[in-house]
């Protein structure tokens, strides 16, 4: 994949200075960011993750390091060459009222109109155009007050694309949605990065981020920031060490976590499919660890697909049938 460098960190320290105290958040951090890729910044809460997009972004100075864009230092940008270069999203629920939603992505053309400035006719086919890009442009006339959550975070895309930036910062752009609509929004991030835009979001979805994103940022309390694609940072133990200890535990197959459930007992579980899968999942949960080795006085054999049925065998000979794995929990 052919990736073009649009930001660089530099021994970058992020914090804030005021009565003549500095508290610095994170330290000497060292990245790259690439214009066609998706990157996922995850850490804890308190790591500095939201610091450091605001710092980028250009709201808040760095208190050391440096960042570039576009081969030249972020300093040496006006406010509004930065609005041609940097669209932010930001996470606080606007309370927009008296506004339909092409007002409201037409205010990303203010870098090139002002902010009063009327729309050219250029300015509303690019407008009608993000519209589009989000999939938004069946509600363009309604009031923003009235759409839900996923929709009005789509409109906020829609605007930080009619703003026409090769650069787009996202503040935890998934926090209030239901999960179909997380994953929708990830979905037109990445579809958007594959159009030549350097995406750059915070999330605490890691399940998705681990997915989706073409590079992951790790920030830490304590840790250096660590940077890479997700398999490279599961290869090299960094996603296990940033996570672990949490209740949950790094699964090396699928490269993805999962809840770390402790078992009492075990008992023997035959046979494939998403019934013999759902059943494993299910004993777990309850504290039963469930394989094809286990020496137990218990077995579980789990029939064909077709017939859907699970038998229990005892020591003592007697079996047992269960249709569902709720009946199977009660005879294990």
């Amino acid at each position: 994949m052919n990736t073009r460098e649009t930001i660089r960190l530099a021994a970058l320290s992020t914090g804030y200075r005021s009565q003549g105290h500095t508290h610095i958040v994170a330290d000497r951090m060292d990245a790259t960011l690439y214009a066609g890729e998706l990157t996922c910044l995850l850490g804890a809460n308190g790591s500095g993750k939201s610091t450091l997009l605001r710092t980028l972004a250009a709201f808040q100075p760095p208190l050391g390091g440096t960042v570039t864009l576009l081969d030249k230092p972020l300093t040496a940008y006006t406010d509004r060459q930065l609005a041609r270069l940097i669209g932010v999203v930001l996470t606080e629920k606007s309370d927009l009222r008296g506004m339909t939603v092409m007002e409201l992505v037409g205010m990303g053309r203010s870098p090139y109109t002002g902010f009063w400035g009327t729309l050219s006719k250029e300015d509303r086919h690019i407008v009608n155009a993000a519209l589009e890009q989000v999939h938004i442009a069946h509600f363009a006339h309604r009031m923003v007050d009235t759409l839900s959550d996923g929709e009005r975070q789509k409109v906020m895309i829609a605007k930080a694309l009619a703003q026409e930036t090769p650069v787009i910062f996202l503040d935890e752009p998934t926090a209030f949605l239901d999960f179909p609509s997380k994953v929708e929004t990830m979905q037109l991030l990445h579809r958007l990065a594959r159009m030549g835009k350097t995406i750059l979001l915070s999330t605490h979805d890691l399940e998705l981020a681990l997915q989706i994103a073409d590079r992951i940022w790790l920030m830490g309390r304590r840790e250096d920031m660590v940077a890479g694609t997700p398999e490279d940072l599961a290869l090299d133990g960094s996603l296990q060490r940033f996570f672990s200890g949490k209740g949950i535990v790094f699964d090396t197959h699928s490269g993805l976590f999962r809840m770390d459930h402790s078992s009492t007992r075990t008992v023997r579980l035959t046979g494939e499919g998403m019934r013999a899968d759902m059943a494993r999942k299910a004993l777990l949960r309850i504290g039963v660890l469930a394989t094809p080795e286990a020496d137990s006085t218990v077995s579980v054999d789990v029939s064909p697909e077709g017939d859907g049925a699970f038998f229990v065998r005892h020591a003592d000979g007697s079996t047992a049938h269960a249709r569902t794995v709720e009946e199977l929990l009660r005879l294990v």
